[in-house]
């Protein structure tokens, strides 16, 4: 009988420890989010690798709204439409991306996919802290997320799991800052001789 509440102590107290640990991590996601999420907008380089190749850049994010930079491509999305222009082409395709499609392509996404159907934990790394996030349905697009953020609440890494392979985005020189809408939305006047090619 001793055992079994010596057994039964130990797993109530491994559970409340997890649940601490849980809500830990939420809180520093939470501050994550409305420090990237800032309503005037954000900015920051980043650099991509992973199964689907490399690529190093430019962001800047307001709310759903961000626009991308690297030396193949530049993206501009405003909430609703996504024009991508690709610079050797010179052709910008116009789409309504997935919410699957925009997780992908947006920092802001990740930093925001941990309210639902994820299971968290943490630990304290150099600087700042690791959130691991798994999702509790398989059969979601990103399966597991692992984000590190600094003692600043500024996301530094982004490594996420889809299928079988892993991606990882490295955040650099963060800066919170007002960004005006129209810096979101492909305007026709600066990019004559692209074609433009709508896949909606």
């Amino acid at each position: 009988m001793k055992r079994l509440c010596l057994i039964l102590f130990v797993m109530l107290s491994a559970m409340g420890i997890y649940a601490q640990n849980a809500a830990q991590a939420r809180k520093i996601l939470d501050k994550t989010a409305a420090m990237v999420g800032r309503k005037g907008g954000a900015s920051a380089n980043f650099s991509v690798s992973g199964k689907y190749g490399n690529s190093s850049g430019t962001i800047s994010i307001k709310g759903n709204k961000f626009h991308a930079k690297t030396a193949q491509a530049i993206v501009w999305y405003d909430g609703k439409t996504q024009w991508t222009y690709m610079k050797n082409t010179q052709e910008v395709n116009v789409s309504a991306p997935t919410e699957a499609q925009q997780q992908s392509m947006n920092p802001y996404k990740f930093v925001n996919i941990y309210k639902n159907g994820f299971k968290l934990g943490m630990k304290n790394v150099s600087g700042g802290w690791q959130i691991h996030l798994y999702a509790t349905n398989q059969s979601r697009t990103i399966k597991e997320m692992y984000i590190t953020i600094g003692k600043n609440y500024y996301p530094k890494t982004i490594k996420m799991r889809q299928g079988s392979g892993w991606t990882t985005i490295s955040v650099s020189n963060f800066k919170a800052q007002n960004i005006s809408d129209s810096v979101f939305r492909f305007n026709q006047k600066d990019y004559p001789q692209a074609e433009i090619i709508d896949l909606r």
